[in-house]
This record gives C-alpha cells, structure tokens and sequence, in this order.
C-alpha cells in the first residue's frame, strides 16, 4: 500500500486513549513521529481520545498540536471507559490503516514498522499483538491467564490468550468493526466475532510506569461484562445444575419414602437435606444474579442510548 494520500484520507492513523497520562505524552508521540518516519509515512494522523483524565493530559496534547500539525485531540464529554474510548477513536479515525496501542508506553510505538510489515506481507486484514509470557508479578499474571481461560471456556467466541491492545487493522476490517451495535463493549470479543484473516505477532511488554488503573475489581466486572456479552453458557450451565440437583433431590426424597415404609425411621439425614436445602438457595440467589445480569444488558441495549458523548475535536 502506498504510504500517501489515499482518496482525502490518510494513509495511516495512530489511535491512542488519554487517562492519567501526562506522564507518558511526550516520549509517546516523539516515538510515533520516529514510527511514522521509519515506514515513510508522510501523511498520517496521530489520534488521542481523553477519556475525562483528571490530570492535565487534555491541556498538554492540544499544546502539542501547535508543532504537530498531524495530531488530532478527541475529547469526551466525561469518563466512559478504556474500550468506550478506543471505539470513539476508531470511528473517528480516517487512516487507511488503524493502528491501536495505549499510551503508556508498556508497547512502544515503534512496534509499527513490524506490525506494518507483517499486516502487508500476510493480506491480513489485522495483525494483533500478544504475549508469549505475561508480565509482571504472580498476581497479574494468574489474574490475567484466569481471565483468558474462563472466557474462553464460557463464551462462543475464543480469543487468543495474553492477546494485547496493539494491533493494526485495515480500514475495512475497522468499518466492519463498527457496524456492530453493542452498548456492552467487549473490543477483544467484538474483533474476533468481527472475523477476516487476523494474524498474531509477539511482542514483550515493559513494566508500566505507575499504578495500574485496572484493580482486581476492575478486571471482575470485565470478564463478567466480556462472557455476559458473548455467551449464553452461565444460563444453560445454571439449568443444568438446577435439573441435576432437583434430580437428585427427587431420588433422596424417594429414598427417605421407601425407609420411612420399610423400616419406619422417624427422620433420617436431617444433616444432608439441610445442606442441600442450603445449597439449593445458594444457587437460587447465584441464579438470579446471573440473570439480572443478562436482564441489565438488555435493559442497556434497548435504551440505545450513545457509547459515548464527544464534546470537541480539535484537528
């Protein structure tokens, strides 16, 4: 693909989220100016949505732009969340091709070049970046490995393990992407579900200057918001868990009738049918849970309301 101009748009946009990132602005867009220059882009556009920082990372990118003509601030009306943010960069994105990566320098944008070159020697539509081993401490580790394996266990669609925000998508891959009308966002399901060829490509990442934004119970409600949008399994396996245990249930009844008949036990088992009686209401209140869940997706897809509110661009 040539690197000009392509029919008014550019040949390649870079689409970044701003949260608590002040800190990593200015190496991070000196790096993907050496990007740009590595592939011989001469048209292309550096895109960052702030997704309502409360640092000053908005006053310091639109600062920027006075000797970076090609970079494009998208502000948001508030804080709606890391993938409602990426989804709000890539519709506004105007490259030929996409490339997403976080700001926070865990992945240098001078990945580009190889991410590039294998997008174009494959005839791939997508190129994602992945872990062969996962960074960080035992914690994030198995929380990230856990989160991988019970989605995948759970949910229709598998995506790959250790899979990472970085990836270059062609432009029609994107538009694709963004005919979908989820109001739950889930980015890694929706782009597997999306399909097309999509590739892999290793990569290391570097330990993230600062504190993480995603705690423990951040990464909970993402894997339950991620299987609740892409699976109806938590359903079928609390039926077949309620059968299974009504089943056996109607066979203890059946063999407390036949010893009452047989030998006359007053009672018998009093232990084991208040454990099961305990354990049938837990699982009553697990399932309810699970279905509120589903029953407030539902709500939330049919207030249609916007995945985000875009309050000023300034290009």
């Amino acid at each position: 693909m040539s690197l000009e101009l392509q029919g008014g748009r550019p040949a390649i946009s870079v689409v970044a989220t701003m949260y608590r990132s002040r800190r990593f602005l200015e190496r991070f867009l000196a790096e993907c100016l050496q990007a740009m220059e590595a592939v011989g882009c001469r048209e292309f556009e550096l895109l960052l949505v702030n997704d309502g920082s409360p640092d000053d990372s908005l006053d310091y990118a639109i600062s920027r732009r006075k000797d970076i003509s090609q970079l494009v601030v998208v502000d948001l009306s508030r804080n709606f969340g890391h993938h409602y943010a990426m989804q709000a960069g890539l519709r506004i994105a105007r490259g030929e091709l996409v490339f997403l990566i976080d700001c926070d320098l865990e992945v240098s944008p001078l990945m580009l070049p190889q991410f590039k070159d294998k997008l174009e020697q494959s005839g791939s539509d997508m190129v994602y970046g992945y872990q062969e081993a996962r960074k960080g401490g035992l914690f994030e580790r198995a929380s990230g490995g856990f989160f991988y394996t019970a989605f995948n266990l759970l949910s229709d669609i598998k995506i790959p393990e250790n899979i990472a925000t970085e990836r270059i998508m062609t432009r029609r891959y994107v538009e694709a992407l963004l005919q979908l009308g989820d109001r739950n966002l889930f980015l890694g399901g929706m782009m597997s579900w999306t399909g097309f060829q999509q590739l892999g490509l290793p990569l290391k990442k570097s330990q993230r200057e600062g504190k993480s934004s995603y705690t423990l119970l951040r990464r909970i409600n993402l894997m339950v918001n991620a299987v609740s949008s892409f699976s109806a399994q938590p359903l079928v396996w609390l039926f077949n868990i309620g059968l299974t245990i009504t089943t056996f249930s109607f066979l203890y009844a059946f063999y407390l009738l036949v010893r009452k008949v047989l030998f006359d036990d007053a009672l018998l088992g009093f232990t084991s049918v208040m454990a099961l009686t305990t354990l049938s209401l837990g699982i009553m209140t697990t399932g309810l849970g699970i279905i509120g869940i589903y029953l407030g997706k539902v709500f939330t897809q049919v207030q249609n309301r916007p995945t985000y509110i875009v309050k000023d661009i300034h290009r």
